[in-house]
Order: C-alpha cells, then sequence, then structure tokens
C-alpha cells in the first residue's frame, strides 16, 4: 500500500458471502488438525517442517510483550476502569474486521529484501484493517512502528537480535522482526502464511496495548506473587494475541487467498509454537498446543474481536 488511506468501504455484501462460503469446508479440516494436535502432543516432533529452531538456549516467551517499559497510562485505566478493560472491551463489539485489499507479494525467504518487502506490505493491510476497527469503536488508535532488523541493535525492552526472532515493545509501540532470524527459525518454510500469523500475533499485541488491555493485564499479573498464576494471565495475553492473528488473517482471505493447504499449516504452526509438554506451570506462557491452534482457528472463523475474549473464558481453553 502507498501513502493513501483506504477508507474501510471495501467490504460490501457480496465479499461477506463469500467470507462465508470460502470458510465452510474447512470446518472438517481443523477439526483434524486440532485433533492430531492434541494427539501427537507439542514435543513428538509431528510438524518439524514448521517448527521453529530450539537448538540455541531457550527464549523468553517467544512473543511475550515485555514488562519493561513505562507504567500504564493512567488515562486507559480510568477511561476502561477495572475489568471492563478486559472483559466488555468497547472493541469485541465491532463485529466483523474490515478486511482492506491485502494481495501479498511474492515471498523469497533465502533474500531478505523480498522478507522486509512482504512484512511491509503486511503491516499496511493490518494498519488499515485496525485503524477502522477501532473508529468503529470509539477509540484512537496509533500504529505501531516496526523495526525490521538485519543488524543487531537495542530497544528500550531487549537488545535484538532475540532468541525468539521477534517482539512487541509496548515501551516505544514497536513490532520488532528480524527478516533473516525469522526465516531461519521457521526452518526457511516456503508458506508465507507463518510468517503472516507471527507478525499478525505481535500485531495483536499492539492491538490488546492500545485497547487498554495489555496495560491492565500487565497490572494484574504483577499483583500476583505465584510464578503459575503469572504464567496464567500470560496465557490470557497470549491465547487473545493468537486468536487477533487469526481474526486479521480471515478478513482478508479474498485478497491473500488461504486454502486447505494453508489453513493447515497455519494451525500446525500455532500447535508448534506452543508451550512444551512437561513444562512446568511456571515455564507454561503460551497454552497447549490444542489451545494455540483452537484460538488461532475461532478468529480465522469468525473474523470479530469479540471472538477473542480469553479473559471470560473457561480455564480448560486456557490450559
Amino acid at each position: 500500500m502507498d501513502e493513501s488511506r483506504w477508507d474501510g468501504e471495501w467490504e460490501d455484501s457480496q465479499t461477506a458471502e463469500s467470507h462465508n462460503r470460502a470458510w465452510g469446508p474447512f470446518a472438517a479440516v481443523g477439526a483434524a488438525v486440532l485433533a492430531l494436535a492434541l494427539l501427537l502432543g507439542h514435543s513428538t516432533g509431528a510438524f518439524d517442517v514448521l517448527r521453529p529452531d530450539h537448538d540455541a538456549a531457550e527464549p523468553e516467551p517467544q512473543d511475550a510483550p515485555d514488562d519493561t517499559r513505562p507504567r500504564p497510562d493512567s488515562s486507559l485505566l480510568t477511561e476502561f476502569p477495572e475489568e471492563s478493560v478486559l472483559f466488555q472491551n468497547p472493541l469485541y463489539a465491532t463485529g466483523r474486521l474490515a478486511s482492506p485489499p491485502c494481495p501479498a507479494p511474492e515471498l523469497d525467504v533465502h533474500d531478505a529484501d523480498s522478507m522486509e518487502h512482504f512484512l511491509h506490505t503486511l503491516t499496511d493491510c493490518l494498519d488499515q484493517a485496525w485503524t477502522v476497527q477501532f473508529a468503529k469503536a470509539g477509540l484512537d488508535f496509533e500504529p505501531p512502528e516496526r523495526v525490521f532488523w538485519r543488524k543487531p541493535g537495542s530497544s528500550p525492552c531487549r537488545d535484538y537480535p532475540s532468541a525468539a526472532g521477534g517482539f512487541y515493545c509496548r515501551a516505544n509501540k514497536s513490532i520488532y522482526l528480524g527478516v533473516r532470524d525469522i526465516a531461519a527459525k521457521w526452518k526457511y518454510s516456503p508458506e508465507s502464511v507463518v510468517y503472516a500469523s507471527l507478525l499478525a500475533h505481535e500485531y495483536g499485541h499492539h492491538v490488546q496495548g492500545e485497547a487498554g488491555i495489555l496495560e491492565y493485564y500487565h497490572e494484574q499479573r504483577r499483583q500476583e506473587s505465584d510464578p503459575a498464576q503469572q504464567s496464567f494471565w500470560t496465557r490470557r495475553s497470549e491465547l487473545q494475541a493468537n486468536c487477533l492473528a487469526g481474526v486479521f488473517l480471515g478478513s482478508v482471505q479474498v485478497t491473500y487467498p488461504i486454502g486447505d493447504s494453508e489453513y493447515e499449516t497455519l494451525l500446525e504452526d500455532a500447535a508448534n509454537t506452543a508451550d512444551r509438554e512437561g513444562s512446568s506451570a511456571a515455564e507454561r506462557t503460551h497454552g497447549s498446543a490444542h489451545n494455540s491452534a483452537l484460538w488461532l482457528e475461532r478468529g480465522l472463523s469468525h473474523q470479530t474481536p469479540g471472538s477473542c475474549n480469553t479473559w471470560t473464558a473457561d480455564e480448560s481453553l486456557l490450559e
């Protein structure tokens, strides 16, 4: 996309109808993949083709937004009193995500320029879609800054490259991704949807931040003394970001086609980047393979922010 702004009027009744038709055949596929993920478990290596490289020392949670940042903006906590920022956020009532035309460019995962162009193009689409959605909710929205690194540097939250390959830093409202690092961590998978999903997940943390969710979540997490309870709060945030990523990918699938193969790849990737089986309660920050894929699929199918309310979900969906 260029400097011109999309006005949010793209999706007419015909386009909306095509969304519903397109996702119908995927229900059985999604169920099969989720069942397979649950049966095989995260540690079996069943999806090694898409598993990020874990040979290095275990990183911090792959894309948990950092606590190393200024204290929450008190105006957000005033605008959204107490738990309502989590449970009844205005963003949840905005309906289907706006669907800007988003034809993703061809991606050569071995070419850093190609990866950077791909990430910028998808981020342009994310900026447009979420700007319109926040306007529906009557909320201000500022798109995130982008740092798609090729050489080492530092952010207010941490230095990079990071073992995770990418992260969101709330201190300066920026998404950080290594154009070479993410290709290497995903073993140069030719499936562009895995990189789109990673980007949309990190963008999901920015959406949480702009909606006031991230600030309130961090406040509540800081009040917990039990590491297991801290991780339980983190899982709610991470699984919501998974779902928000699915919301975006589902909303643009008319112009960024996601067929059966891409759909399976997305769910497999979500399962592979979840918590490892056998992790302690304190280490479980991203959810089980089953639940990680489940929340992504929920976003893909419903395409509404309201479908991503992990804060009121049953605890069994947050393990």
